[in-house]
């Protein structure tokens, strides 16, 4: 089997019966509409399985080394670079700003192409959902977020909007930008 049809299956385990954020979304839609979108900026198959392996240790309890393991090095950098430190004996509230500013440093000090599109992808399908959200409820969406505070989230998004300006070339990028400037329109 292919890198990435292995790199599908074993998301799709891992993340079998979880819901995205306060939804009734099966949550592999996420990493797969991330995979769907790396794939739209390059046929590297490290990359695109990367994507759809983005979150499978920081939420689903995968370690890194099994995820280097069955994938190689490669993939395993690349989910180790979205891959949060999550705290977990503190509440994400707390913890959001220092999380979110320990990840805008992995973007700052990268060369790796790769990093930047697997992350873009993810911010891209997560502003997407934001989006859609916003466009109904408005600001009082933000209620059901770790931060609040549409101020912080304007920071972090607008924030890896020029991190990622390196592949402003890319209809990804230029679409994460523009839902950015959409939803946070007051904010920046």
């Amino acid at each position: 089997m292919e890198l990435v049809s292995e790199a599908i299956a074993f998301a799709v385990q891992a993340h079998d019966g979880m819901r995205r954020k306060k939804s009734d979304a099966p949550y592999i839609l996420h990493p797969m509409e991330a995979a769907v979108i790396v794939g739209t900026m390059t046929d590297d198959q490290n990359l695109i399985a990367a994507a759809a392996l983005h979150d499978v240790v920081e939420d689903a309890g995968i370690t890194l080394e099994e995820v280097e393991e069955k994938f190689g090095t490669r993939v395993r950098e690349l989910v180790e670079a979205e891959t949060e430190d999550k705290r977990a004996d503190l509440p994400p509230t707390d913890t959001w700003r220092i999380r979110k500013e320990e990840s805008l440093e992995v973007l700052k000090n990268t060369n790796d192409i790769g990093v930047l599109m697997v992350w873009l992808a993810d911010k891209l399908a997560n502003m997407r959902s934001i989006y859609r959200d916003w466009k109904v409820e408005g600001d009082a969406m933000w209620q059901r977020f770790n931060q609040k505070n549409v101020s912080e989230q304007a920071w972090y998004y607008t924030s890896i909007v020029k991190l990622t300006e390196r592949l402003s070339d890319t209809s990804a990028w230029l679409e994460y930008k523009t839902l950015t400037e959409l939803v946070f329109r007051n904010e920046v």
